[in-house]
């Protein structure tokens, strides 16, 4: 018995050298076996089981457990349930809506939101979740994406429903703001016909014809280069997306914060349809505030946390405290964090566990980093790649393709070298792309990949992925740049400048220069509170850690870097302004070769454009 006990010993122990994450693997491998299995009774269920009859359940297992709970109001499972309800019966009699119709909900972080999202899907209808910042042009084109019949606005957005409501009335859209009365002729009112509704359950008949395929939802991407494209979201894939909490190990006593936009896959699909997978608490807020996050902590007894961008380096950036480490968050959850600021969240606000994971609202294709390692995206597992092949392949910056052998298919890049991820859209790995939008849903697709006919979908992302199998991300496809004959990944340069004293953030992207191939480095910046920009310290810096050509020559010290509604960097905008001190009201600062960082004159600019100065 004793051999026998130490062999197993010793074989766990050469099993845990081997792999120091074996554990992990084991429970991650289980969680992925549960979740493949209730997939696969949802998909032969009838009538079909959707992600609002888990929530009618959780109303009817415990209709008393808080649910919502926003500023200082609180609403039960129960009394969610009543009040979608009263709206689904509003909708129903006062816009005529049928199964299949559209609604765009335009409208902040508030508990209507869930309300008319839940009655929708009680009448059997998709939900098309606008962005609440976008205005005329792009707020028209979302509705072309979707042909949405009706629009349920928030009252705080009534004048941007004004400026495009010639163009709405004229397609045919009925108009609902969010208040008790409303005298512009075109626009309804729509909570005084909610209060006049009843709260008596719907009959499930209306919704009989959904499916898993069925489009449950369109939610539009940030439009960081042009427009929003309006992603499909079926049944399955918001049923999919609402695991991640299962994954990253979420409990049914948790309380999770949700402040990231609804309009957005990370707070809508992530947090809350999560949450009512789970069936936990949402604290609710209607938007970000670094000074009041750890504040809305304590006071609601928050467990779970989610960020996404650039939230974490913010919350770090603010003023220390000696109660920073006062709080009951024990999981975060999210994408896009440094690993420089993971350590130094961590060192500050004490032993969270972070779930990073990675994944684009439209594509096929995610990993969960469930080890925890720091940097990391995600981490391989067999089971995930046997459920959805996918690989990295070598890929050319400069002229944006794949890099082909001589038969004409891509090459596969060894372990630990960057590449191009791709996934094979399958049965098991659908791409269904975006509304209304063939063409840009076509080049998302990349075909005779490795043999004549197979399909896959780009994600436009450059990943690398080590010996230990965790996956990192290097570079978005349009953020490298190539600058004498070098790709420059602009995380990497704007990492080092974070190293920087001055320097708060950094934003690198490629600006041409006339009678110059490529696009030569330049970043925006914005300085720590109190400081100014120290050229001389940039200038050390950026010569010791990175090669010449990855050095920007250029620095734009802006007040605040503009970002997107969910803390995108915006770079294609300020790659087209340049650096010509006539047109940017900026400070700009050049780097004059072996000198370090100078203010920026029109003398040096026209230098650089006539060619008399070689760069």
């Amino acid at each position: 018995i004793l051999f026998t006990f130490v062999s197993l010993a010793l074989l766990l122990l050469l099993l845990y050298l081997r792999n120091p994450y074996i554990c992990q693997d084991l429970s991650y491998t289980i969680t992925a076996i549960k979740i493949a299995i209730r997939m696969s009774k949802f998909k032969k269920q009838k009538p079909f089981y959707s992600i609002l009859d888990c929530f009618l359940d959780q109303v009817a297992r415990q209709p008393h457990k808080k649910f919502i709970v926003f500023e200082e109001s609180s609403y039960t499972y129960s009394q969610a349930d009543k009040e979608s309800n009263r709206v689904a019966r509003a909708l129903s009699k006062h816009a005529q809506l049928k199964e299949g119709d559209t609604v765009a909900l335009f409208l902040g972080n508030e508990p209507q939101f869930v309300w008319i999202w839940l009655a929708l899907t009680k009448l059997g209808c998709n939900a098309s979740l606008l962005n609440y910042n976008i205005r005329s042009k792009s707020l028209l084109h979302c509705f072309s994406c979707c042909e949405a019949k009706v629009l349920v606005a928030g009252a705080d957005l009534r004048g941007a429903v004004e400026e495009v409501l010639p163009t709405l009335n004229q397609q045919g859209v009925r108009v609902f703001i969010l208040s008790e009365d409303c005298d512009v002729e075109g626009i309804e009112s729509l909570s005084d016909k909610i209060q006049q509704a009843s709260d008596q359950p719907l009959s499930p008949q209306l919704r009989a014809n959904i499916n898993l395929k069925s489009p449950a939802l369109y939610i539009y991407t940030s439009g960081t280069t042009g427009l929003p494209k309006a992603a499909v979201i079926n049944h399955e894939r918001l049923w999919m997306a609402s695991f991640v909490q299962a994954v990253a190990g979420v409990r049914s006593d948790d309380i999770i914060y949700v402040y990231l936009p609804l309009y957005h896959s990370s707070g809508f699909l992530m947090g809350l349809c999560g949450a009512i997978e789970k069936g936990i608490t949402v604290v609710l807020r209607r938007k970000f505030s670094a000074s009041h996050f750890w504040n809305d902590c304590r006071k609601y007894n928050v467990t779970v946390i989610q960020y996404i961008g650039e939230i974490m380096r913010y919350l770090c950036n603010t003023p220390k405290r000696d109660n920073d480490r006062d709080h009951k968050v024990r999981l975060a959850l999210g994408n896009g964090i440094r690993a420089d600021t993971w350590t130094d969240f961590l060192q500050r606000f004490g032993a969270i566990r972070i779930c990073e994971c990675y994944g684009a609202t439209e594509g096929n294709i995610g990993f969960v980093n469930y080890a925890g390692k720091v940097g990391a995206i995600g981490k391989e597992n067999f089971l995930h790649k046997m459920g959805c092949p996918y690989a990295l392949i070598r890929y050319d910056t400069e002229k944006e393709e794949p890099v082909k052998d001589s038969r004409g298919f891509c090459i596969e890049v060894p372990r630990g070298e960057t590449g191009l991820l791709i996934a094979r859209i399958a049965e098991r790995s659908p791409f269904i792309g975006y509304a209304k939008n063939s063409q840009q849903t076509e080049k998302k697709k990349v075909r005779d990949v490795f043999v004549k006919g197979d399909l896959y979908f780009n994600s436009g992302d450059l990943l690398k992925i080590d010996n230990e199998g965790f996956v990192f991300f290097q570079d978005r496809i349009g953020d490298t740049f190539r600058w004498k004959g070098e790709n420059v990944a602009t995380t990497e340069v704007a990492d080092h400048l974070l190293m920087v004293d001055c320097i708060k953030e950094a934003n690198v992207y490629g600006v041409k220069v006339p009678g110059h191939e490529g696009r030569i480095g330049m970043a925006a910046l914005t300085l720590k509170e109190n400081m100014d920009f120290d050229g001389k310290a940039a200038y050390q810096h950026v010569k010791n850690f990175l090669p010449s050509y990855a050095r920007p020559r250029f620095i734009r010290i802006q007040d605040a870097l503009v970002v997107t509604g969910t803390f995108k960097q915006m770079k294609v905008k300020l790659g087209e302004e340049g650096f010509n001190p006539a047109v940017i009201r900026d400070p700009l600062f050049y780097l004059e070769d072996n000198k370090g960082y100078v203010p920026m004159t029109q003398e040096i600019f026209s230098s650089i454009a006539e060619g008399r100065i070689r760069l």
